[in-house]
């Protein structure tokens, strides 16, 4: 895909800002990895399992009235495992450790979310016009 290296660019930046983050990768809504920045080697595993979360969550957000669900957050002992929506056709997958401020973690996360989501449909656009 086009837009792999600017992707992994942002992930870069991402885990720079939020130091205590352990990898980052982002994959599309099928579970097909985009772009990672961990030295986990399960990462086509953890793209699905993202992809699959973030499905679930939203049939809970469905079934309870909630609207789009976003975002799912998992406070494990090892850390944290987070997984973003980053447009209708992608997810961002973070892992952190126990110590992340969850907050900056939430509010850098959602910034590389929307521009992974941006990026995404620079290249949609692209092909579209081609």
């Amino acid at each position: 895909m086009a837009a792999a290296p600017e992707v992994l660019s942002e992930l870069r930046r991402l885990r720079a800002c939020v130091p205590q983050l352990t990898g980052a990768l982002a994959a599309g809504a099928d579970g097909r990895v985009l772009a990672r920045d961990t030295v986990n080697e399960r990462t086509e595993h953890l793209a699905r399992l993202t992809a699959d979360a973030l499905g679930a969550a939203q049939l809970l957000s469905d079934a309870v009235g909630q609207g789009r669900a976003g975002e799912v957050l998992i406070h494990g002992e090892g850390g944290y495992a987070a997984a973003y929506a980053a447009g209708p056709s992608a997810v961002l997958m973070l892992l952190a450790e126990p110590r992340v401020n969850v907050g900056r973690l939430h509010l850098e996360a959602r910034r590389s979310s929307a521009r992974i989501s941006e990026l995404l449909d620079g290249v949609l656009d692209r092909l579209e016009n081609t």
